[in-house]
């Protein structure tokens, strides 16, 4: 199999660094994503692949953490690589910048898509999942690459602690004087929302207005997801420990940490938009668990027969994820045709006639939600054979 050779889409191809149950792990994430992101309709969804709507968590809300520490992952791979190839850290620090600027503004370019009306482009948004990622993938790598495996983790504790405190010790302006743990449960309210408001106003996600789920505060412990992929990285990269070994330190740690995180909940609730300091402690481990699970299987136990779906999905991740998200914007938004005496969107369309028209509503929404998965599986098979990987 060839791989990209982007942190973004695979670990390096070097025998002793990669495992192919990083590559099925990678693409169960974004086959998860796109199941999750393409209702049929987004009033009739099964509860696991719904968003919590503020504090807590389903299986939707492992997606996006998954893929961030799936990046911390191949990043420090990737790094490694390049040092064995031997270049210079001024060589790998261009090139990590560059890839972050490119990917954060393959996000804005999607913002604006497609480009018309103007108002599109005066009230652009300018976080967004992209976004996040180009920044915190360049934040982690540039961190990892200037630090050791002991001060990465102080800094790791630093972050999620000082986020910890500064949420819920620091008082929100405009409020009185009232320190923010009083206000974790108002969306609006919190100092992560206040700060989005004071720099972006007119630039936020168009659903919340008032905040932004990928905001500037709630970057910050974005950063820890991906430092701790960085430290998986580490365990899965040690030539002095056999498989098994890494199974084990995967499987123990993912285990400590989601406990750590559902403890931390207590006090500082898990919540994906404000990614909570416990948000982060407890995905980390699911993802830690999910991956050690996936190496019990495909690497030790050679259980492969599920895999090959999995794989192709996982050899072109920005790929899908981009093109999924210019798909829905054209058949959810830009194309409106004549159906049933109105105008509608064409997923409309389709959503009611092949599937509504004969199932339950959340059956036809899921039966739709898993067409577009076929689609892309489909799509990206073709450009597997033809070995067609693009990168960023």
């Amino acid at each position: 199999m060839t791989d990209a050779a982007s942190e973004l889409s695979s670990a390096p191809s070097t025998p002793a660094s990669r495992l192919l149950s990083l590559d099925v792990f990678r693409g169960v994430t974004i086959a998860a994503m796109l199941l999750v992101n393409n209702p049929g309709t987004w009033e009739s969804i099964y509860p696991p692949l719904r968003h919590a709507e503020w504090n807590g968590w389903t299986p939707a809300d492992l997606i996006f953490p998954f893929f961030l520490f799936i990046v911390g992952i191949t990043t420090h791979l990737s790094i490694q690589s390049r040092k064995r190839r031997g270049d210079d850290e001024r060589t790998i620090v261009r090139q990590i910048l560059k890839r972050g600027a490119l990917i954060i503004l393959l996000g804005l370019a999607f913002s604006a898509f497609p480009y018309f009306p103007l108002s599109r482009i005066i009230h652009l948004r300018i976080p967004g999942v992209l976004q996040r990622i180009g920044l915190t993938y360049a934040l982690g790598a540039l961190i990892s690459l200037r630090t050791t495996t002991r001060q990465q983790s102080l800094i790791i504790v630093a972050i999620l602690i000082g986020y910890w405190c500064i949420m819920t010790l620091v008082p929100v302006p405009g409020t009185g004087g009232v320190p923010g743990y009083q206000l974790l449960d108002t969306p609006s309210a919190t100092l992560a929302a206040w700060l989005d408001r004071a720099l972006l106003d007119g630039h936020l996600w168009v659903n919340s207005v008032t905040w932004d789920p990928e905001g500037i505060l709630s970057s910050l412990p974005a950063v820890a997801t991906v430092l701790l992929g960085i430290l998986a990285g580490k365990v899965i990269a040690e030539r002095l420990n056999d498989i098994h070994v890494k199974l084990n330190t995967l499987f123990a740690v993912g285990a400590i940490g989601m406990v750590v995180g559902l403890m931390w909940n207590w006090v500082f609730p898990i919540n994906k938009n404000l990614w909570t300091s416990s948000y982060v402690v407890f995905t980390a481990g699911a993802a830690s668990v999910t991956l050690a699970t996936c190496i019990w299987l495909v690497d030790i136990k050679r259980i492969t027969c599920w895999i090959k779906p999995f794989v192709i999905f996982g050899t072109n991740p920005i790929f899908a994820y981009v093109g999924s998200l210019v798909l829905a914007r054209v058949i959810y938004s830009l194309i409106k045709v004549p159906f049933r005496g109105a105008v509608v969107p064409l997923q409309t369309v389709i959503y009611q006639t092949a599937f509504a028209s004969w199932l339950s509503p959340q059956n036809a929404s899921l039966a739709f939600a898993l067409s577009v998965v076929l689609f892309w599986l489909g799509l990206l098979t073709i450009l597997y054979r033809k070995q067609l990987f693009f990168k960023v």
